[in-house]
C-alpha cells in the first residue's frame, strides 16, 4: 500500500491535532536490548500470531565464504534468496539478519499484496518512455499471481485471499480523484479488468461505508497475513539450502563483504535488503528517509457487524483523501487498520521508542469509527504496533547490481513493498546469475535516487510535506473542493 505523504500505500494518519487514548490497544515496544521471542510477539498483531516461537536462529560463529550474502532477512532479501535456490541449489547463500526474519515491515505492515507501485505510470512515462511504464505496471499485475503461487507451491498458510482493492470517495473533491484515477489509466491502455470507477451502491457493496458517494477497484491485491508470510518464507528457503543468521548486526558493507561483530562474509555479491533501516548503515544516512506507519487491530468482530460493514471477499480497503488510511478484514474477523501522521525524526534516526505515537493511534481509532460508526464508541482495539518504511528522494523504488563491484541493492518501496520486494526478488536473480530476460530490462532497474539533504532541510521538508497534506484533507472536508496546496505539493514531489 506509495508516496509517504500522499501515495496509494500503507499511508495516512487522519489528523494532526490532540489524540484520545485508544482503548484497549496492546503491542508496546519493549527495550531495544530486549531480543526474547516474548518481545518479538510484541512488535504487531501479526507477530503475536504466527505459529512459530520467534526464537533467533543462531548467530553468525566466525568468519566464512559464500557465493552471495544478503543482509536484511524481510521480504526483499528472503524474496532474492528464493529465487537463487530455485535457480541454482548449488549456490552459497547466506542471509544476516539484525533481529529475526520479518523483525521490520516485513512483520508489520497492513498486509495488502498489490500492484501499487510508489511511482505514478505518468512519473514513470515521463522518464523512460509510455511503453516501459506500461511494463512497469503489468508487471505488478502479474507479481500478485506469483506471490500467489509461491504460497501455494511452498505450503504457507498466510491467509491468503485476492479479494481485490476498494478506494473509496466520500466527498466531492474525491470523487473526482476517483474519476481521474480511472481516466488515467484508460490513457496507459488498462481497462476494467484492472481499474473500474464504482457507483455508489457498488462501493457500497464491497465496504459499506459512511458518505460513500463512490469509488475504483481494482482485482490485482490480496489480503495476506504478512508475519506468516515472511516466517513461511524464511522456512522456504532454508529447505533449500540457504543459511539465515539471526541476531547479527552487520555494521559494515563493502565490496565482496559483510562485515558484523562476530564475523565477515566473503561473497563475490553482497545484496543490501534493509528498506527502513538502511540510514542505520555507514555512509547511507541520507539513501532514505525512514518513515514510520502505525497500525491498530480490533479484537475479531461479529458477524452481524461484518454484515453491515461488508469486505465479504476480504478485500482490502482506503479512500482518497491525500493521507491515506488503509485496512483489511483478517481472517479472523479482525478490522487491521493503518496510516501515518507519525512525525519524521531529526537525522534519520530509527528507534523501537518511534513504533508508537499515542495521538497517531487515536487519529486511527477516530478515523476507523468514522467509516464504520457501528464499531460504537468505544473501539475494540487489541492491538497497536508501528515501524519503519523506507522513502527514496525521488519516491521511486529500484533494483541495481554494479557489477564492478559485486554490490546489489532493492528497496525504496514507500510502504508498498509486499508485492514489489517479491518483483524485486526475482530481479536481483536474474541480474545476480546473468539471466538475460523482461524484467531485467524493466526501468526501475539500475535506477539511483537522489540523495536526501542534509539536515536540518529534510527534517523540515518531510514534516512540512505531512501538515500540508494533512490540512489538504481538512480543507477538502470542509468545503468538499480539491485542495490546491495538495497539488502544489505533489508536483514538487514529481507525482
Amino acid at each position: 500500500m506509495a508516496a509517504a505523504l500522499n501515495g496509494p500505500s500503507a499511508a495516512g494518519a487522519a489528523d494532526d491535532g490532540p489524540g484520545t487514548p485508544v482503548p484497549g490497544g496492546t503491542g508496546a515496544s519493549a527495550a531495544a536490548g530486549d531480543r526474547s521471542p516474548q518481545r518479538y510477539r510484541r512488535l504487531s498483531h501479526w507477530l503475536s500470531t504466527v505459529d512459530d516461537d520467534l526464537t533467533p536462529r543462531p548467530a553468525l560463529p566466525g568468519d566464512r565464504l559464500a557465493d552471495v550474502v544478503i543482509v536484511g532477512a524481510g521480504y526483499t532479501g528472503l524474496w532474492t534468496a528464493y529465487y537463487l535456490a530455485v535457480a541454482d541449489p548449488t549456490l552459497r547463500i547466506v542471509v544476516l539478519e539484525k533481529e529475526i526474519a520479518g523483525y521490520g515491515a516485513s512483520g508489520r505492515n497492513g498486509g495488502w499484496c498489490s500492484a501499487l507501485l510508489p511511482t505514478s505510470v505518468p512519473a514513470l512515462a515521463r522518464r523512460h518512455g509510455r511503453e516501459a511504464a506500461v511494463a512497469m505496471q503489468r508487471a505488478m499485475h502479474a507479481t500478485v499471481t506469483e506471490v500467489g503461487r509461491v504460497v501455494a507451491a511452498e505450503g504457507i498458510d498466510c491467509d491468503w485471499a485476492v479479494g481485490g482493492t476498494v478506494v473509496l470517495a466520500r466527498s466531492a473533491a474525491q470523487l473526482h480523484r476517483a474519476q481521474a484515477a480511472v481516466a488515467e489509466a484508460r490513457v496507459y491502455g488498462f481497462g476494467p479488468d484492472d481499474l473500474t470507477l464504482l457507483g455508489p451502491a457498488e462501493a457500497a457493496r464491497h465496504c459499506a461505508a459512511t458518505g460513500v458517494l463512490g469509488g475504483t477497484y481494482t482485482p490485482h491485491c490480496a489480503a495476506v497475513h504478512p508475519a506468516k508470510l515472511v516466517r513461511g518464507l524464511a522456512a522456504a528457503v532454508e529447505r533449500r539450502g540457504v543459511t539465515i543468521h539471526e541476531q547479527t548486526p552487520v555494521t559494515a558493507i563493502s565490496a565482496g563483504a559483510a562485515v558484523t561483530r562476530t564475523g565477515t562474509v566473503r561473497a563475490p555479491v553482497v545484496v543490501r535488503a534493509t528498506e527502513g533501516y538502511t540510514p542505520t548503515l555507514p555512509g547511507q544516512r541520507r539513501a532514505l528517509v525512514p518513515v514510520y506507519s502505525l497500525m491498530l487491530a480490533t479484537e475479531p468482530l461479529p458477524e452481524t457487524t461484518w454484515d453491515r460493514i461488508g469486505l465479504a471477499d476480504r478485500q482490502t480497503f482506503s479512500d482518497h483523501r491525500h493521507v491515506i488510511v488503509y485496512g483489511q478484514r483478517t481472517r479472523d474477523g479482525r478490522l487491521a487498520f493503518g496510516g501515518r501522521g507519525a512525525p519524521y525524526h531529526f537525522g534519520s534516526r530509527v528507534h523501537p521508542s518511534y513504533d508508537r505515537e499515542p495521538r497517531v493511534f487515536a487519529a486511527l481509532a477516530r478515523a476507523l469509527t468514522d467509516l464504520f460508526p457501528v464499531l460504537g464508541p468505544e473501539l475494540p482495539v487489541s492491538h497497536t504496533w508501528g515501524g519503519p518504511l523506507g522513502v527514496p528522494r525521488d519516491w521511486s523504488a529500484s533494483v541495481g547490481l554494479d557489477r564492478s563491484t559485486g554490490l546489489a541493492w532493492a528497496g525504496g518501496y514507500v510502504g508498498d513493498g509486499v508485492g514489489t520486494s517479491n518483483l524485486a526478488g526475482r530481479t536481483l536473480a536474474d541480474l545476480i546469475l546473468g539471466t538475460p530476460g523482461e524484467l531485467t530490462g524493466l526501468p526501475w532497474v539500475g535506477h539511483r535516487s537522489p540523495r536526501w539533504e542534509p539536515e536540518p532541510l529534510r527534517w523540515l521538508g518531510v514534516n512540512a510535506g505531512l501538515r500540508v497534506m494533512t490540512s489538504a484533507d481538512a480543507v477538502e472536508q470542509r468545503t468538499g473542493r480539491p485542495a490546491r496546496r495538495a497539488a502544489l505539493f505533489g508536483r514538487l514531489l514529481g507525482h
